[in-house]
């Protein structure tokens, strides 16, 4: 089989690199000496400032206690000389833009001392905020052009960290981001402003249950997994498509890929495992509690886990994980690609956040215990998360919509763009109980016998698991498994955590209404039993234990009213609901103005990425495609021009190169028909051209794509210019 040269070329750099084993490190620390090196740690700080400006800056991080401005200095001093210690030559304010990735502008230490030398300087002022210009980052109006100051106020709450490049060391402070007016211009404040939102209603419920008097705030703790593919930089350079929009958008599917289900949980490529050992050490100095890693289902696809963490933190260190799989992957000849389907007809990437709430003393308040029936405070919590599901699902379905997770969503490798809940049999069992009266039992797992005198008998858990479910109950969280792979994940988050509160501000205003703010053990139980009685019967229908992937399923949806948002538009369009923004303004989470920002910023990210990847297939079908199967066609011609002239039977000659010639016309139809609908942008309503990309312009991608493919199949290996799914996929 022969190929074009430049596919060659990338196919022997690849070999090179899998045979090159002196190139994959053989020796590496160990982890529990690097764990938080890189990290202005809780330790750190015991070490270095004075006893009663640590205690300060713990009641900030650990209760939620306002920064005190007075000891700003004396932090910066202590920070300032560590960073030095460590090589820091620079700092940044290192923040959340809406975006969707970080951004930083780094400053020097160093500055002038007016005699021509230089003195190192870092204040309070400046660790506690910065001005970074707003005018060019995504506001959806709420900054025009010549309205530029923006200001970036330190988080204390999550850990200031070292960023170490090669040859060079920043101190990194992450921080939030408001304009001029005050208006949050990031993805960290909202987060911030829900989590103590949750946190308010959450104690109001545990005060009337009679909490420990120790706790004195709740937090929402998040555990996000990331799936990611990784695929040679030279096949990644020698696509277009995938340098620039981060997915393929042609490419025939290999005659083999996950179907024999063998990648799953395989051996790890070497290359891929020294790699993934790099990433690991690189977030094990940045105190990023990373724990898992294995193949995932497709070919080239792998996954890298957490420990929960508080959802603030696990926001920042999810960036911190996608930037430094980014960052490490070009060290081994690779290119790791977030996005959501980077590869069709194989599963997609997604980032299950595992969400739950915990006091400030460690009780996670979804944790069932033993004896769950009798366990009311659980139960109403558990009943708050059922409710705040089914009443917000549109939002909630909204907060994970984007142009690259519409070719997953739905997919049958990830959960359907409906909004269900699935609680496990001993879940579902309890709930059934308390609705038609008072549970009175648990369900037990028992232990499995496997039936081999050798093999011990292991504990069964109470319920299974259910990968089809897009908000399951996981033990002690649910996971909520339609967050996209390339997506930060605080905005969902804070929608999470906005929508749950609502939820317990509601029921607990209603169960003091019936049992008053002090009631008796007895009085207190018949209220709750009652109160979660009819958030059952009112929500029932947000639950399903069963496929989420059959056409029954939505049908059945359908007969229940439970909202069925395919794709992002229509997403995006249930934002217009003003009881969204009603809903941010109750909990002091989002202004109006702030939230029609984000939904004006979401909308347009969406027209933005359509139009780059329309504009980029068309590029490539006429620049690269084109050329390559008008070269066959025309050898197809003369190969039948040759044998008609020797006067050889080639009716079947005749019949391929008609074939490929008509082909290679319904290729530059369908290459028409994409140039006009990208042309076609309405009335500048950019709702309306959000509609109008779904309506014609994706349509008309596909057409394109397909027609490609079937002429991918068909072209001579050694003239198709790409390279092919068979080479990126099993050629690692």
């Amino acid at each position: 089989m022969t190929m074009s040269n430049a596919r060659k070329d990338a196919i022997a750099a690849v070999i090179s690199w899998k045979e090159s084993s002196h190139r994959l490190e053989a020796d590496a620390p160990r982890a529990e000496d690097v764990f938080g090196r890189d990290v202005f740690s809780e330790r750190v700080m015991r070490q270095r400032l004075p006893k009663e400006v640590f205690k300060r800056v713990q009641r900030t991080i650990k209760q939620g206690e306002p920064l005190d401005p007075s000891i700003a200095d004396t932090v910066a001093n202590a920070m300032k000389e560590w960073a030095l210690e460590n090589g820091a030559t620079h700092y940044t304010h290192w923040f959340q833009p809406l975006t969707g990735s970080t951004a930083e502008k780094h400053d020097s230490f160093l500055a002038p001392d007016g005699t021509g030398g230089a003195i190192v300087e870092f204040s309070g002022e400046t660790l506690v905020q910065g001005e970074p210009d707003a005018s060019s980052f995504p506001s959806g109006g709420v900054r025009a052009t010549f309205e530029a100051r923006g200001y970036t106020a330190w988080d204390a709450t999550s850990p200031v960290f070292l960023s170490r490049g090669v040859n060079n060391v920043t101190l990194c402070i992450p921080t939030a981001f408001v304009s001029w007016t005050g208006d949050a211009l990031d993805l960290k404040t909202p987060l911030l402003r829900s989590i103590d939102a949750l946190s308010e209603q959450a104690m109001r419920a545990l005060r009337l249950f009679g909490t420990d008097p120790g706790v004195n705030r709740v937090l929402t703790t998040v555990g996000s997994e990331q799936e990611y593919f990784l695929i040679d930089r030279n096949y990644y350079f020698a696509r277009p498509d995938l340098m620039i929009c981060d997915r393929t958008l042609f490419g025939a599917k290999a005659t083999k890929d996950q179907q024999l289900e063998d990648h799953y949980f395989g051996s790890i490529p070497p290359r891929v495992l020294a790699y993934m050992a790099e990433c690991e050490r690189e977030l094990f100095r940045l105190g990023v509690p990373v724990k898992t890693r294995h193949n995932e289902v497709s070919p080239a696809q792998y996954e890298i886990a957490p420990i929960f963490e508080a959802s603030n933190v696990a926001a920042d260190h999810q960036m911190v994980v996608m930037e430094t799989l980014k960052r490490i992957a070009p060290r081994y000849g690779l290119v790791c690609v977030l996005h959501e389907k980077p590869f069709a007809g194989i599963n997609g990437s997604g980032k299950h956040n595992n969400w739950s709430m915990s006091t400030d003393t460690g009780v996670n308040l979804l944790d069932p215990r033993e004896e769950t029936h009798t366990n009311m405070q659980f139960l109403f919590f558990l009943c708050a998360v059922i409710k705040a599901v089914d009443t917000h699902a549109e939002l909630l379905r909204a907060a994970v919509a984007s142009a690259g997770n519409d070719h997953r969503l739905g997919a049958n490798e990830a959960p359907p763009a409906i909004v269900s809940i699935y609680l496990g049999d001993m879940l579902t069992d309890i709930v059934n109980q308390l609705e038609q009266g008072s549970p009175s039992s648990t369900k037990r797992g028992g232990k499995l016998d496997l039936g081999a005198r050798t093999l011990p008998q292991i504990p069964r858990h109470a319920g299974d698991r259910n990968r089809t479910s897009p908000f399951a109950f996981t033990g002690n969280k649910f996971e909520f498994r339609a967050v996209g792979s390339s997506a930060a994940i605080a905005w969902p988050n804070t929608v999470l955590n906005t929508i749950v509160a609502d939820a317990l501000d509601e029921m607990v205003t209603e169960l003091e209404k019936a049992a008053g703010k002090a009631p008796t053990p007895q009085r207190l139980e018949g209220a709750v039993k009652t109160l979660l009685r009819k958030v059952i019967k009112d929500h029932r229908r947000v639950l399903f234990d069963g496929d989420g992937y059959t056409e029954e399923w939505k049908k059945e949806a359908a007969r229940r009213g439970m909202p069925n948002l395919r794709e992002t538009v229509a997403a995006l369009e249930s934002l217009s609901n003003k009881r969204n923004a009603d809903l941010f303004k109750k909990h002091a989470v989002l202004s109006k103005t702030e939230y029609e920002s984000r939904r004006h910023v979401l909308i347009e990210k969406y027209v933005k990425q359509v139009t780059i990847e329309a504009t980029t297939m068309l590029a490539m079908a006429r620049t690269t495609i084109l050329p390559a199967v008008l070269e066959h066609q025309t050898g197809l011609a003369e190969a039948l021009a040759t044998a008609e002239g020797a006067e050889l039977e080639c009716s079947a000659l005749r019949e391929t190169a008609e074939e490929y010639a008509d082909m290679v016309g319904q290729f530059q139809q369908a290459m028409s028909r994409l140039e006009e609908a990208v042309d076609h942008r309405g009335d500048g309503d950019p709702l309306a051209h959000a509609r109008q990309l779904r309506d014609q312009v994706r349509p008309a991608m596909a057409e394109l794509r397909e027609a490609s493919d079937d002429l991918e199949r068909q072209t001579s290996d050694d003239l198709w210019p790409l390279p092919t799914y068979r080479e990126m996929l099993f050629i690692r």
